[in-house]
């Protein structure tokens, strides 16, 4: 077993485990334990359940369903505990050594071969696709989190120059009163409304 299809099986046990204790009836279908962990196509998750009926994590019991047997996740290397059901060979004409491959066996076995790398493909293809996906979704958030930054600093300088601006016209007006009133005397209503009005107008 590769390492991506170790990969699977591990993640097939795990959602098992999360659902039912070791002995326990799974309810759920293969399809569906699959799907939660990301395996869409049901030909994955049957040989997902394959590896892990070989492995004595699973069983199979009455009905279609299957049995939890052993939580603990696959290791690499490890052997299968239920040997596969040997190949029966043809012989062609009925006749031919016993045990000896044909090429009929040969074409059967490359054929399952392909198949199965097939499969695989397809599952890589979609977590391709998935991947992709999440990676336009992140590039537009950052797109649209560094507009919204050059905004809000480009509204900051704006406010920066209007303050600026109102500070020097009030530091004006206030030189221009000293310089025709005595300290001691209070600005008047026109003079107060002629500062207000210029604060206003470089607020805006």
């Amino acid at each position: 077993m590769n390492e991506e299809s170790l990969r699977r099986a591990n993640a097939f046990l795990a959602a098992v485990a999360e659902r039912v204790q070791p002995g326990q009836v799974l309810e759920a279908s293969p399809a569906e334990i699959g799907s939660s962990v990301g395996l869409s196509e049901p030909l994955a998750a049957a040989r997902a359940v394959r590896a892990l009926r070989a492995r004595r994590r699973l069983e199979e019991v009455d009905g279609g369903k299957y049995r939890l047997l052993d939580p603990k996740p696959v290791e690499a290397g490890e052997p299968e505990s239920i040997p596969r059901r040997p190949r029966r060979r043809k012989q062609a004409g009925g006749k031919g050594t016993p045990g000896r491959a044909t090429y009929a066996d040969v074409g059967h076995v490359a054929i399952e071969r392909l198949i199965e790398l097939g499969r695989e493909l397809g599952t890589l293809r979609s977590a391709s696709r998935e991947s992709k996906h999440e990676a336009r979704e992140a590039r537009r958030a950052k797109e649209e989190a560094e507009n919204q930054a050059a905004q809000l600093a480009s509204r900051v300088r704006d406010l920066e120059a209007k303050l600026e601006m109102a500070e020097q016209n009030l530091r004006t007006l206030l030189a221009a009163a000293k310089g025709t009133a005595r300290e001691d005397t209070p600005m008047t209503s026109t003079e107060m409304e002629a500062i207000l009005g210029i604060l206003k107008s470089s607020k805006d």
